[in-house]
């Protein structure tokens, strides 16, 4: 294998690629990028056997062959060039020579042979969705995944299809997120799966354009994503994803709608003086005001006021402050719309006439 390629080529979809590489491996090879050159293509692909990556870059004239090579010294490598160098990578049986300038390297590699397979099996659901509208899904659910809970459905995401309707929903246990929204194209047919957590992070970063389509291509195992020049694959969560739509099925007391900055403002000057592992703040909630109040185990007291129309009867509820601003800094709009089920389980937070997403946080004890 021998080929020259430029700097900034190489660096994007090298970083993306090492981005999924574990840095504590239980197989030496698999803390590396496996290289394949073959028909004037450079494939690169990086695993850890839960999620992969694989990176097409164009070399024409090139020389063909394989090998696995460092990942993360091959990185630091190429970073560290000057901006604009071309970069000459030969392969000399184990080992690779790359030189720039006045820079010389050898590494020390692994055969191309050793690398273990990243099974797909068929793939028989595909759908499209344009970038821009995927990527915003992700952003407003993301959040609300669970990390290292023992229910492992919920360290992930579930991606439901209807036909022309796509449905992500996010929850840890104490708040959920669902985002609803319409395919230009119907799929033509109904399918849930789960995405890892890990895979979700890896691809909320990898999709940067917005006017790009999508293929998205699952089985009941596993999920293959194509952006552009990268193949993006991850092994899904085996599990049933638990029934949410019970939280709706319930009554409600009547909305109040607050404006997005000042509550969420609000909630972060109280928050201050509350309890520092629970961030617990009480909602009072009368016809003419809302008040916040938060307190600490040294006996500091924070409380503030804010004027809103309530047509209802007066109640007292906590919740996680943190949680509750996290949900009110992903609306859009400048308003909250905030109901509080009519058994003080819960509290939804959407906005007036967007029905597109909706977020749910339990309430607290104090």
């Amino acid at each position: 294998m021998k080929f020259t390629i430029n700097r900034e080529t190489l660096l994007t979809p090298l970083q993306q690629i090492v981005s999924v590489i574990e840095k504590r491996q239980t197989m030496p090879i698999l803390g590396n990028v496996l290289l394949i050159l073959e028909n004037d293509y450079l494939t690169m692909t990086g695993t850890d056997l839960e999620v992969q990556l694989i990176s097409k870059l164009y070399l024409p004239d090139a020389e063909s062959g394989g090998i696995t090579v460092p990942a993360r010294k091959f990185l630091d490598i190429c970073r560290l060039l000057p901006a604009g160098s071309e970069i000459k990578f030969e392969q000399n049986d184990d080992k690779v020579k790359i030189t720039s300038n006045r820079s010389r390297f050898s590494l020390n590699c692994l055969p191309a042979d050793n690398y273990p397979e990243f099974t797909e099996g068929e793939l028989e659901h595909q759908f499209s969705i344009n970038a821009g509208q995927f990527k915003k899904a992700l952003d407003q659910t993301i959040f609300c995944m669970a990390s290292q809970d023992v229910r492992y459905y919920l360290n992930g995401m579930l991606l439901n299809i209807s036909n022309n309707k796509l449905e992500l929903v996010a929850s840890d246990g104490h708040r959920l997120a669902i985002y609803e929204d319409q395919l230009e194209m119907p799929a033509g047919f109904e399918a849930r799966i789960i995405l890892p957590r890990k895979g979700v992070l890896e691809l909320n970063k990898l999709i940067n354009e917005s006017d790009i389509e999508l293929r998205i291509e699952f089985s009941s195992s596993s999920v293959r994503i194509f952006i552009n020049d990268m193949i993006f694959s991850a092994k899904l969560i085996d599990s049933k994803y638990p029934d949410f739509s019970k939280v709706f099925q319930q009554t409600f007391f009547s909305p109040i709608q607050i404006e997005k900055t000042v509550l969420k403002n609000s909630l972060t000057r109280v928050a201050v003086l509350s309890n520092e592992k629970f961030k617990g703040v009480t909602f009072e909630i009368s016809n003419e005001s809302l008040k916040m109040s938060a307190h600490n185990p040294e006996h500091d007291e924070a409380e503030e006021e804010l004027a809103v129309v309530y047509n209802d009867e007066e109640l007292s509820i906590a919740f996680n402050a943190q949680y509750l601003s996290e949900a009110v800094s992903n609306l859009d709009g400048d308003t909250a719309l905030i109901t509080i089920a009519s058994d003080s389980s819960s509290c939804f937070i959407n906005e007036p006439n967007n029905e597109k997403y909706k977020y749910v946080v339990m309430a607290m004890r104090l």
